[in-house]
C-alpha cells in the first residue's frame, strides 16, 4: 500500500462527512482548496498542503457537529505532525500554521473577518481569537508564514456547494513524488 492509498483510504472512510457546518464535505473542501492553490500557480508542495490541510480532523475523532465543540481540536498541529512523518516541511509547516494564519489575517486585515463563514467565526474564538501584537510578530518570524497565509485564503474560499474539481486520484502522482 502506498502513501497515496493510505491518504485516499482516510478520506474515503471519513471525508464524506459534512465539513463542520459548511455546505461541503471534508473531502470536497480539501479538493476545492487544492483547486484554488493550483489556480494560483502555487508550488507542488503548497498544492499538496492545501489538499491535506485538514487531515488532522480525519486522523482523530472530533464531533461532527460544530455546535458540540467546546474547545479547539488543534487539527492543524495533529495534521502537521501526521504529515511531517511523510512529507517535508514545505508541506507540513503551512498546515501547522493555517489556523494561526486565520487569527493573523483577522488581526492585520480588519476586512478579512467579514469574509469568514459562520463556522469559521465560531472556531476563531475557540482558536484564540485575534492575534496580539506579540503573536503577530512571532507568526511573521515563522519561515512558512507567507505560504500559510496563502493556504488560509484558499481554505476560506473552498466552501462552495457543487463546485466541480479534479478528484483525489488526480493527486496520486503529486503525493507519491513529494515524499521525504
Amino acid at each position: 500500500m502506498t502513501i497515496a492509498d493510505d491518504i485516499f483510504a482516510i478520506y474515503n472512510s471519513r471525508g464524506s462527512a459534512s465539513y463542520f457546518g459548511e455546505p461541503v464535505s471534508v473531502t470536497e473542501h480539501g479538493l476545492q482548496t487544492a483547486f484554488f492553490a493550483q489556480e494560483a500557480r502555487a508550488s507542488a508542495a503548497l498544492v499538496l498542503a492545501a489538499l491535506l490541510h485538514d487531515i488532522g480532523h480525519l486522523v482523530v475523532d472530533t464531533p461532527d457537529d460544530i455546535a458540540e465543540w467546546t474547545d479547539d481540536a488543534h487539527h492543524e498541529r495533529i495534521g502537521a505532525g501526521w504529515l511531517s512523518r511523510r512529507f517535508g516541511r514545505e508541506v507540513s509547516e503551512p498546515v501547522r500554521l493555517h489556523v494561526p494564519a486565520k487569527r493573523y489575517l483577522c488581526a492585520t486585515r480588519p476586512e478579512y473577518f467579514g469574509k469568514l463563514s459562520p463556522a469559521s467565526v465560531l472556531t476563531l474564538e475557540l482558536q484564540g481569537g485575534l492575534m496580539t501584537n506579540t503573536e503577530i510578530a512571532a507568526f511573521e518570524a515563522e519561515p512558512f508564514h507567507g505560504d500559510a497565509v496563502r493556504l488560509r485564503e484558499w481554505d476560506d474560499r473552498g466552501k462552495i456547494a457543487g463546485l466541480e474539481t479534479p478528484g483525489l486520484e488526480s493527486y496520486r502522482e503529486l503525493i507519491e513524488t513529494r515524499l521525504l
